[in-house]
């Protein structure tokens, strides 16, 4: 089983739909999303932070969310280790997770399993 760390704010800021207006909004379909994936190989962790913690996520779904305390970036790094993949295209983040051991990809790929 693999875990993937999803920073919620860069991937739901990779797609041009307006969820600067409404981040909660946003972070509650990125949640919805995921929720609707089958990867049985695949955890899925969705870090929201700021407005975004806000987002009213229905129970019943296997994605764990962290609602970051602080920087989604510091939570996130403090997730990612050796086995982990982080979706985000941080290059900072990027960076803090490689060093950690995890493998990163940027939000397409997550994006990609969301239109099979």
């Amino acid at each position: 089983m693999r875990t993937v760390v999803v920073d919620g704010a860069n991937v739901m800021g990779s797609r041009p739909d307006g969820w600067w207006r409404d981040r909660a909004g946003a972070a509650a379909r990125l949640y919805a999303s995921l929720c609707g994936l089958t990867a049985p190989d695949m955890v899925f962790v969705l870090v929201l932070e700021g407005a975004a913690r806000a987002a009213k996520l229905p129970p019943g779904c296997t994605v764990r969310v962290v609602l970051a305390e602080g920087s989604g970036d510091d939570t996130i790094a403090g997730l990612a280790g050796a086995g982990t993949l982080v979706v985000t295209a941080d290059r900072e983040l990027r960076r803090r997770c490689e060093q950690r051991g995890a493998e990163v990809v940027g939000p397409s790929w997550l994006l990609s399993l969301f239109e099979r």
